[in-house]
């Protein structure tokens, strides 16, 4: 009777923390996806660490050989360094040493509340970042905004740059013909609309994970809204520079992109002799995470030259 009694009580405990679960996973959706993440990419081995740079913690990853070529891949506005997981791998397993840094302000890095979060300080930070790794020289990839960052670096710093890749990157100097505001979305509706500039045929977001989305959005809001008012197009535009850079350069773009169209990769391309332009048919601005089979070869060939 008493092991009767202790496996009803068991099983109400198990009973009462599946409950719980599942109210938190309604409740906070956002949490328990990071949670799996974090647990996937600790079981796959990838390195979760930290460093001090300019007096702030700047969390990354690391994967791949200790002693492979470094690649450093830097996030775009709003991103983290989780964004490259579906890439990171396909150049880990070709022998290189991967980098994914968190930005100042984004992911798990300290938010400074004195940081501007521009364009150059932000490329300070990566410059930082390689400083306190002791990388010397390294390749270098920039997503969106993370694109204009590198350009920076590699124009600034080319002897820190071994090759440049530029995926969807912001650089040229148009103005966007998009609402700058669905950065921040402020509502379900403004979050669809979100979704559809960055993919094509988005899938609907659940109600739920929505609202969770929308809780996580305007907590990081004020940094997004920073790094917009500082940025000036003909201080941060990069046409003036991408004529300067001598190392090799892949320019990689999503044929849908609605946030940067092809004609500014065509522009880009046209900029710097020396570079590769691929653009991928079906792919908006999320290509490297959502067309990685087609990106990933793309890139380890171009690492290999």
């Amino acid at each position: 009777m008493k092991l009767v009694r202790k496996l009803w009580w068991v099983a109400g405990v198990l009973v009462a923390l599946a409950l719980a679960a599942g109210v938190g996973f309604l409740v906070r959706p956002v949490s328990y996806f990071n949670g799996l993440m974090y647990a996937r990419l600790f079981l796959e081995g990838v390195e979760s660490r930290s460093v001090v740079v300019a007096g702030h913690r700047m969390h990354y990853y690391a994967e791949g050989p200790k002693d492979g070529p470094a690649v450093v891949l830097v996030h775009g506005l709003g991103g983290r360094g989780e964004d490259w997981r579906g890439l990171a791998p396909y150049l880990a397993k070709a022998g290189f040493r991967v980098y994914l840094p968190d930005l100042p302000g984004y992911g798990r890095s300290e938010q400074p509340k004195g940081f501007s979060y521009s364009i150059l300080d932000e490329a300070d930070a990566v410059v930082g970042f390689f400083d306190a790794l002791g990388l010397k020289q390294v390749d270098l990839g920039g997503w969106s905004l993370g694109g204009a960052i590198v350009q920076h670096i590699a124009a600034r710093h080319p002897e820190r740059v071994r090759r440049l890749m530029l995926f969807d990157s912001l650089g040229i100097n148009e103005m966007p013909t998009w609402n700058i505001s669905l950065f921040t979305p402020a509502n379900p509706e403004e979050l669809g609309q979100l979704q559809a500039l960055l993919t094509p045929n988005p899938r609907p977001i659940p109600d739920f994970a929505a609202r969770d989305i929308l809780r996580v959005s305007r907590q990081n809001a004020w940094v997004i809204h920073r790094a917009v008012n500082t940025m000036q197009p003909g201080r941060d535009a990069t046409e003036a520079l991408l004529p300067t850079l001598k190392m090799p350069v892949l320019i990689v773009w999503g044929a849908e992109d609605r946030i940067f169209p092809t004609a500014q990769a065509e522009k880009m391309h046209s900029l710097v002799p020396q570079s590769e332009l691929e653009i991928f048919p079906g792919c908006g601005h999320l290509a490297p995470s959502q067309c990685t089979s087609a990106v990933g070869p793309k890139v380890v060939e171009f690492e290999k030259q």
